[in-house]
């Protein structure tokens, strides 16, 4: 009887860790102005669109004929074509985009500009673009830089600034300004907010929230 126990046991640990996860993320998303009624559909959406990515277009590379010599034997090797898809990721673009425009109407435009600024050449110079598998970069990074830029430019609107300079930071300086690197890899597939920074765009919204001294004051509290 002790193998059922535990499984059980282990399995309402599980789904305990998951509801108070996901009381943050509600906590979370409200305090940044999200109504809470909306908040489940969004953060399903998120979840979701992680799943799905939009082709964008495509990037064809030829390689010319060559020659080469084995011995007396020479060897004609004809051109390859190799073409790489760009697209942009739902859950880890698409939809924190969306969320970051709406949110521009509670940030200070010219600061939070710097914080984009700030983010994205963190996220840059911490990034890297394994040819094949996208863009690495650890989770936390973001997020962390993102609400300590906000904290000191704009202490009372620190929570959507936070935000929008971490999604947008991110984009930008770890997927678009490494794009050039994964195209010239020759991958065949590249997601704009894809796996390799999708969680660090989902914690943004988490850190945003609860790292930003403006954020404790909000008037939308989860009660």
């Amino acid at each position: 009887m002790e193998f059922p126990l535990l499984t059980i046991f282990s399995l309402l640990i599980f789904l305990l860790v998951l509801l108070v996860f996901f009381r943050l993320i509600s906590i979370s998303f409200v305090k940044l102005g999200v109504p809470r009624s909306l908040v489940g559909v969004l953060l399903v959406a998120i979840l979701v669109g992680s799943f799905v990515n939009i082709p964008l277009f495509a990037v064809s590379d030829e390689t010319p004929e060559r020659l080469f010599r084995s011995g007396r034997m020479f060897f004609r090797v004809p051109p390859q074509v190799t073409t790489t898809i760009v697209a942009v990721n739902v859950g880890g673009a698409v939809i924190p985009f969306v969320l970051s425009i709406l949110l521009l109407t509670r940030a200070p435009l010219v600061r939070t500009a710097i914080g984009v600024a700030v983010v994205s050449a963190v996220a840059f110079a911490f990034a890297r673009a394994i040819p094949g598998e996208g863009i690495v970069l650890n989770a936390f990074i973001p997020p962390v830089v993102a609400a300590i830029t906000a904290m000191v430019l704009a202490w009372r609107r620190a929570a959507p600034m936070a935000y929008i300079s971490g999604v947008m930071g991110t984009i930008i300086g770890a997927d678009l300004l490494h794009m050039q690197e994964l195209l010239d890899g020759r991958g065949t597939y590249l997601s704009i907010g894809g796996a390799g920074v999708f969680d660090g765009i989902f914690l943004v919204g988490i850190v945003a929230a609860f790292l930003s001294p403006a954020s404790r004051d909000e008037k939308q509290v989860v009660r």
